[in-house]
């Protein structure tokens, strides 16, 4: 019967199974939820859970792929290259500057004092930098020294990406506004996927126009 095709007439219906509940497969064993294989299948049939016979099972137990197809190539993970290596020598050089009060001058209201900002990528420290002027009578040359700048009262410290052109960089009570960057930090900032703002110009000291 199994071997006619499934037509009118050649179906027939097989008095022996009566049975065609669904057999369950949750049960209970020292109090705790276990599965178990059904045995049986609807209409009391017996299950058959490799429908694979023996020569077919011979046959993929031999069965090489890398015969036909090649042996598997494994790929190594790339090393690992510490930060402090991949970055090494490599700043990001900003230029800008702040506006120092002078209240002891009659003839000033204030100073421009412009700066560079560098940020080195192996650590995320940072320096500013301001040039010497002869004869100035204030303390120049490196402003502050390289670490890492505070960003607030939670312990977090300045990452390359609160950095970009046209804004305020608060140190440690001064206010130092970024105007410009080199061509490198530009570059590089882009390659992360910041967009770099329009450059503006440093103002000149009132004192010295």
């Amino acid at each position: 019967m199994e071997g006619l095709p499934r037509l009118p007439g050649n179906a027939f219906r097989d008095p022996t199974q009566t049975s065609f509940h669904v057999s369950h497969t949750l049960d209970f064993k020292n109090g705790h939820r276990v599965t178990k294989w059904p045995e049986v299948g609807l209409g009391g049939t017996r299950i058959n859970y490799n429908q694979m016979s023996e020569d077919e099972l011979e046959l993929l137990k031999n069965y090489r792929p890398e015969l036909i197809y090649g042996k598997v190539v494994v790929q190594t993970p790339d090393k690992f290259v510490p930060a402090t290596v991949a970055f090494d020598k490599k700043v990001l050089r900003f230029f800008g500057y702040f506006q120092q009060t002078v209240p002891e001058s009659p003839n000033e209201y204030y100073r421009v004092r412009p700066v560079k900002i560098l940020y080195y990528l192996e650590d995320d420290s940072l320096e500013i930098l301001e040039e010497v002027q002869e004869n100035s009578g204030i303390p120049q040359g490196k402003l502050i020294r390289r670490h890492r700048f505070p960003k607030n009262d939670q312990g977090e410290t300045y990452n390359f990406r609160d950095i970009n052109l046209g804004q305020n960089l608060s140190i440690y009570g001064k206010v130092f506004r970024i105007c410009d960057c080199d061509a490198f930090t530009r570059e590089w900032l882009e390659s992360e996927g910041i967009y770099v703002n329009e450059t503006e110009l440093i103002p000149r000291d009132p004192y010295l126009t």
